[in-house]
């Protein structure tokens, strides 16, 4: 097939459900770059949506699913399984500790609709809380819990949730009831603009539901792994969630969510509450644990923190006289240029004329989710890319 075709026919047999910017036909990642059927190559600033932590193809990744392809692809939930033993003992052992409990899922989604059954089932009420410009999933479950009127017109009645102002403690306060059976937020807001959570809101979130009953969700989907230059961005502000839910850099780019919680939700159980057919697979668990030794050996949580400051301060002083820039935010390697002007036009040049990708995060956003093995020579590069895009269309 022609580029052409490649593009005709993803548009036909899959177009009007997702959102594409088209133009390109990606054929092959290594590390931090991906390469068009032609052979140009684009620096991939968005991670393949957050999801490439440890850059495309990373070798010990493909090498533990290669293995394991030839071993083992499929293990029911009934039967035990060495390499999901070792894995869910490995995801244990850099989770909070207080999280000892794991459900392997396919997605980040599916782990959020999974934490907000758990939540239910725990305190037997019926309803959640959430906040403005938080994005969790697409299942009714997770939209559910998810602000932007866009997703959720069309699919009303949703599970009952109350959102309220991210970062307001007075609203949370006020919207958190007898019927609450969970909060669920991000501790840094993605999909919406790289919004940080201050340590009060977060705390205050915590404080409440343990005064109330209610339980706290909080979802690390996105901000997981080493994303903001900690293992999870609880780390920052010292909250202990009672489930945390987990996906993108869960896999090290094999598709993998789950959620953890407490020895308090572990007791109320009965088997049969939860299920899945494909988590927890063979094949993904291998990823998972090859993904976690490669965050370990290479020390690359540490790293995102280096990178991370490096990154913001370079943008700064790129971008410093740059009219068009209103902020530049974020933690670790997970950072936002939000502009004056809509981010459409720039991330189309940047990738057709600069050969770089990065991503929106609504109209106004340039969201960047770099991999954590990129190099300083490559944050550079990007920089100076995205410099000319944003003066381009300045």
């Amino acid at each position: 097939m022609t580029q052409m075709k490649y593009a005709e026919v993803e548009e036909r047999i899959l177009g009007g459900t997702t959102a594409r910017r088209g133009d390109v036909v990606i054929t092959r990642g290594e590390g931090s770059w991906v390469f068009d059927e032609q052979g140009k190559k684009y620096l991939d600033l968005g991670s393949a949506q957050g999801v490439a932590m440890l850059g495309h193809c990373h070798p010990r990744v493909v090498e533990a699913i290669s293995r394991q392809a030839e071993t083992l692809t499929l293990c029911p939930n009934y039967l035990y399984n060495d390499t999901r033993a070792e894995f869910s003992q490995a995801l244990v052992n850099v989770l909070p500790r207080h999280l000892p409990h794991l459900f392997l899922a396919n997605s980040g989604a599916e782990a959020v609709d999974g934490a907000l059954k758990f939540a239910r089932l725990f305190t037997t009420r019926p309803a959640f809380v959430a906040t403005t410009k938080g994005f969790h999933g697409r299942t009714i479950g997770a939209l559910s819990v998810t602000w932007e009127p866009k997703y959720r017109d069309g699919f009303l009645p949703l599970l009952e949730t109350t959102h309220v102002q991210f970062n307001d403690a007075a609203a949370l306060d006020r919207a958190i009831t007898d019927r609450t059976a969970a909060v669920i937020l991000e501790v840094v807001q993605g999909e919406s603009g790289v919004n940080v959570g201050t340590p009060d809101f977060l705390q205050s979130a915590q404080r409440l539901c343990r005064e109330r009953g209610a339980l706290l969700i909080v979802d690390e989907i996105q901000t997981g792994f080493g994303r903001t230059g900690k293992w999870f961005a609880v780390e920052h502000s010292g909250i202990e969630p009672d489930l945390m839910c987990l996906a993108k850099g869960l896999g090290g780019g094999f598709p993998m969510g789950a959620f953890a919680y407490t020895k308090a939700i572990r007791d109320v159980l009965t088997q049969g509450a939860h299920g899945s057919t494909f988590g927890g697979s063979p094949i993904a668990c291998a990823a998972g644990l090859a993904a976690i030794k490669v965050y370990q050996d290479e020390g690359l949580i540490k790293r995102s923190a280096v990178l991370g400051a490096h990154l913001r301060n370079t943008l700064r002083s790129a971008l410093e006289d740059v009219a068009a820039v209103r902020d530049i935010r974020g933690l670790g390697l997970m950072i936002a240029v939000e502009l004056r002007t809509k981010v459409a036009p720039v991330l189309k040049s940047l990738m057709l004329n600069h050969g770089v990708i990065a991503l929106p995060a609504g109209p106004t956003v340039l969201r960047l989710l770099p991999p954590l093995v990129i190099t300083e020579h490559e944050i550079d590069f990007g920089v100076q890319a995205i410099a000319k895009a944003i003066k381009d269309e300045d």
